[in-house]
């Protein structure tokens, strides 16, 4: 991709965070709804503290910061930085203003460009390093974008009024799922990871073969109807069904559905979006799903759920066309631990803290969610979150284990 290219992928990517918030308040885009959620406005200063500290810092001839106090405001985890603000006090950041956050995007993206055109005169080496640095910002602003989406339906889910993020009507389900069946794989030593193709995180690598026992994937996820017949068996009363930490949770926390379920006197349920209250769509598939959940209703079904070995598999296999919404539908939960790949090195430096530091409690999410922006999917990407992560748009498919 040459540098004209990069640059205007940048610029849509970045038009695109400012889109997302455009019915939004300035009041909605200030408060913090939980810890593990961060204001809008903070995800629009991140993003753009990103590029000021990793490319205009490093690139641009006298450089000079929009803000001194910018650069520990608006630090995520990078320690080689220097200090951060307490994530679980962004929403107490009332100031700067939205308009100043609006006006640090807009200068700082006007000294990129100039960065950018200035390119030519660097050697060939820090051209490209450049260039790498502007992809990485790219993608990490998409993974804001994801995250400014589902923070924002948290926050407004926490209004007894039920608001809506868009003001046009929700568009009618599009999923009709067959009755699920079940699609075969041989044991099997294959290749997982990043192919060196274009993008990918340092998580994604380095590629390594992988062992995977016969087993089967399910060929669609599992539908709001599907788990709407759990519950009604009793799931969240069956502690036979749940994981030892997830039976403690389910219990302390006081849960019996999926986050944003709401029953009805009727006996039906509505279900919350960025849309506003809707009536649950029984054939979409389920949301917001913790891990413990999803793990609870594959032993309901006398499955389990998938390695991420056996998804990458499956999603690379020659039956990849036989899963159903792989990608733009729903995260799917693995029972996969969030640790390094053999040989994994993080980068030196700040950046090499992008991912690396955070292996540990968590478990690898695979595919991608309809808040996913366009062209951030790919069969090697790992999510990852904590076993008992709700907010994000997370769901699953059912695997089983095949004897021969």
């Amino acid at each position: 991709m040459t540098s004209t290219d990069l640059l205007e992928r940048w610029a849509v990517v970045r038009q695109h965070s400012l889109d997302l918030t455009a019915t939004l308040s300035a009041e909605d885009c200030c408060v913090q709804s939980m810890p593990d959620a961060s204001p809008v406005k903070w995800h629009l200063a991140h993003t753009t503290w990103f590029f000021e500290t990793f490319i205009l810092e490093q690139y641009e001839q006298q450089f000079q910061a929009y803000h001194p106090a910018f650069r520990m405001l608006f630090n995520s985890y990078y320690n080689d930085i220097g200090d951060k603000h307490p994530r679980p006090q962004r929403g107490l950041l009332t100031r700067p203003a939205f308009d100043t956050i609006l006006d640090y995007r807009a200068q700082v993206d006007a000294r990129i460009r100039r960065c950018i055109s200035a390119m030519s005169a660097t050697s060939e080496a820090a051209a490209a390093r450049l260039r790498q640095l502007l992809e990485l910002g790219i993608q990490h602003e998409q993974q804001h974008q994801e995250l400014m989406l589902t923070d924002i339906q948290h926050l407004l889910s926490c209004n007894p009024l039920y608001p809506a993020l868009y003001r046009q009507a929700a568009p009618a389900p599009v999923f009709a799922p067959a009755p699920l069946k079940w699609i075969s794989y041989e044991a099997a030593l294959s290749e997982t990871g990043h192919r060196g193709d274009g993008f990918c995180f340092d998580n994604e690598t380095p590629r390594h073969r992988q062992f995977t026992e016969a087993f089967a994937l399910a060929d669609r996820l599992t539908t709001n109807r599907d788990y709407a017949e759990f519950i009604a068996d009793g799931g969240y009363q069956n502690h036979q069904l749940w994981l030892a930490e997830g039976w403690d949770w389910i219990r302390t926390q006081q849960i019996r559905h999926p986050l944003y379920w709401l029953p009805e006197k009727d006996g039906s349920w509505s279900n919350f979006t960025l849309h506003g209250k809707q009536p649950l769509a029984p054939e979409q598939p389920v949301a917001h799903l913790s891990l413990f959940e999803a793990a609870a209703f594959a032993c309901w079904c006398d499955a389990r759920l998938p390695t991420e070995a056996e998804w990458e598999y499956a999603a690379t296999s020659g039956q990849a066309t036989l899963l159903h919404d792989l990608y733009g539908a729903r995260w799917q939960w693995t029972s996969s631990a969030y640790t390094p790949y053999p040989g994994f090195a993080p980068a030196a430096g700040a950046i090499g803290e992008y991912n690396g530091k955070f292996m540990i409690n968590q478990y690898v999410l695979r595919g991608s969610s309809a808040f996913t922006p366009a062209g951030h999917s790919r069969p090697t990407y790992r999510n990852f979150f904590p076993a008992s992560t709700r907010w994000q748009l997370t769901g699953l498919r059912l695997a089983r284990s095949l004897h021969t």
